[in-house]
């Protein structure tokens, strides 16, 4: 190898030693320093980047969603979180499902409690990171997504936006909703299977015309033939609702 390859070669592996030390890198070490347990994957720099947050569902854990990071941007900060009430071994909840053969509902108390501890991580969180409320995202599954209502809708100086997947709103959140010019500004993203039978499709459906009334425009996506669980179509949609949001 001549002097000039060599140094040619040193300047290659100098781009790439930079290029690989700007990357983010997915940590899943579970951290307990934020009001709820989660995992990372963060840059070296998350000034004023998006901050997406994911909300896995009943009997689920915080790695259960973390993936569709892979998907998503790789600039993007990424927090999967776990619920606080434990099922079982590395199973968890965000609330008791309210007994009984009515509509799907929760226990008030769990609900409350926490809605409260996610919108005090994404404060914490939000200043861990150094961005801002309107970059903050949650992407919610199931009762993540219940949860992503929840927060966004009581609380929605706290975030941009929530994808709520498979999902749906509450009877007690319904009831207590009303028309507000601070909801106007929450981006929402609804995405459903139309063959879920653990959360109707119709719970969906039925978001969508309450958030309507309250003058809010969700981008609503139906997937035919999909049971309870997310496709890939769904999440290359969500990609693009976040791009298309953060550009």
């Amino acid at each position: 190898m001549t002097g000039h390859e060599s140094i040619e070669m040193i300047k290659l592996w100098t781009v790439l030693f930079m290029l690989a030390s700007t990357a983010a890198h997915a940590d899943t070490t579970l951290h307990t320093d934020l009001p709820l347990s989660y995992i990372e994957q963060a840059g070296p720099d998350s000034h004023n980047k998006p901050l997406i947050i994911f909300l896995h569902g009943s009997g689920s854990n915080e790695e259960d969603l973390f993936d569709i990071k892979d998907q998503l941007p790789a600039d993007y900060t990424y927090l999967s979180v776990r619920a606080p009430f434990e099922v079982e071994s590395d199973s968890y909840q965000w609330f008791n499902k309210k007994a009984g053969e009515g509509d799907y509902d929760g226990e008030t108390d769990e609900l409350k409690s926490s809605a409260g501890k996610i919108v005090d991580f994404i404060a914490k969180a939000t200043g861990k990171y150094h961005t801002q409320p309107d970059k903050v995202f949650l992407v919610g599954f199931s009762q993540g997504a219940i949860m992503s209502y929840e927060v966004a809708l009581r609380d929605p100086e706290v975030v941009r936006g929530i994808a709520a997947l498979s999902g749906k709103i509450l009877p007690v959140l319904k009831s207590e909703l009303k028309p507000a010019d601070n909801l106007k500004q929450v981006a929402i993203f609804i995405g459903h299977g139309t063959a879920d039978r653990k959360l109707p499709y119709a719970g969906a459906t039925d978001a969508e015309t309450l958030l309507q009334s309250l003058s809010l425009t969700p981008e609503f996506h139906a997937y035919p033939g999909i049971g309870h669980t997310i496709s890939q179509t769904e999440i290359v949609d969500l990609n693009s609702w976040l791009q298309q949001i953060n550009q």
